[in-house]
């Protein structure tokens, strides 16, 4: 800040605010500022009646004696030299315009959602708005506002059904990836449940190598947060030997058992939620296992996961700036412009 190369005491309030808001990138290339006196008081002058290369015709000198307009146009020539060199060094300089910056939540965490998105999501047993709906929008209301009160997290999103696929890449962006989820539709990837392959991509994602890791930190606490309504019944891995893996990775899976019932009161029912599996993978990983019967019981859950995983704190505000140099430049441009214009009309 320019405020650093000013007795800040001496000066009134005002001026030193003003002063803040401006930086420069090289603010020792204001010391050029005086060269050309330099160079004018240490290079010796012509002698006088050294000759010269240039005869000046009488008729020019008879003209230039009668004056005033040369000696305006000559005052006129050095304001416009004067004019680009300050101009070029100011630029040089970099002057910059400090912005406020707001500081951010930060929890140095990555988190992929992995939702099933399986036909037995269409299935109206979940209430919102004193409407009977789906499970997929009831999945859809309360977790978009989840992934939006993650702000600071670089989270993710893989939907899986027969095949998987990453809808979202882990991001800071948690408004495109609540756009993701809220876009998802069943039968975009099948109809059966491929919890193994899913859980897989998301560890896949989750731990990158060599450049894919974009400057993340191998610290940065890794968490999974897998969503299903049924059991593991398509895709080429099974979620056990998965989440052997994710513990091996040290991926914390937290695990979502959807809807009112399970294998163990299914009752003949198809397509019913794995609740032991599930279990398994959690207590595996150093996860939790959340049996959601209820829209109650998923707005409870994203609470209390968003609180498992908490310890968000502001991130240090990095200043914003704006470049200001291309201004001093273009001025350093129409002096140069003012000066060829005055050689032309001379």
């Amino acid at each position: 800040m320019l405020t650093g190369f000013l007795p800040t005491n001496f000066l009134p309030h005002w001026f030193t605010a003003l002063a803040s808001a401006f930086d420069l990138a090289s603010p020792y290339a204001l010391l050029l500022l005086p060269l050309p006196l330099l160079a004018t008081r240490l290079m010796p002058p012509e002698r006088v009646g050294a000759s010269g290369a240039l005869r000046v015709p009488p008729s020019l000198v008879s003209e230039a004696a009668r004056g005033d307009s040369v000696a305006a146009r000559g005052r006129g020539r050095t304001l416009l030299v004067w004019t680009l060199w300050a101009g070029l060094v100011v630029a040089l300089a970099g002057p910059r315009l400090v912005l406020p910056a707001t500081a951010l939540p930060a929890s140095g965490r990555e988190i992929m959602l992995v939702m099933d998105l399986s036909g037995s999501m269409e299935r109206r047993d979940f209430a919102l708005d004193g409407q009977t709906v789906t499970r997929l929008a009831a999945v859809k209301r309360v977790g978009t506002d989840f992934i939006r009160r993650r702000a600071g997290d670089r989270i993710g999103l893989v939907i899986f059904a027969n095949e998987s696929y990453v809808a979202a890449s882990p991001s800071f962006d948690t408004a495109t990836v609540a756009r993701a989820l809220d876009e998802a539709t069943i039968g975009l990837v099948g109809r059966s449940t491929g919890i193994g392959d899913g859980l897989g991509l998301a560890l896949k994602r989750l731990t990158p190598a060599g450049p894919e890791a974009e400057g993340v930190p191998a610290a940065t606490a890794k968490v999974v947060i897998l969503m299903t309504d049924g059991a593991n019944n398509a895709g080429q891995t099974t979620p056990r030997d998965v989440a052997g893996l994710a513990k091996e990775l040290g991926v914390r899976v937290h695990t979502i058992a959807l809807g009112p019932r399970d294998l163990s009161n299914a009752d003949g029912e198809q397509d019913v939620v794995d609740t032991e599996t599930l279990r398994e993978i959690a207590d595996l990983t150093g996860g939790r296992m959340f049996r959601v019967k209820t829209t109650d019981d998923l707005i409870a859950m994203a609470d209390a996961i968003d609180a498992i995983e908490g310890g968000r704190a502001k991130a240090p505000p990095v200043p914003l700036r704006k470049d200001l140099w291309p201004w001093p430049a273009a001025l350093a441009f129409l002096a140069a412009a003012g000066l060829l214009a005055s050689r032309r009309t001379a």
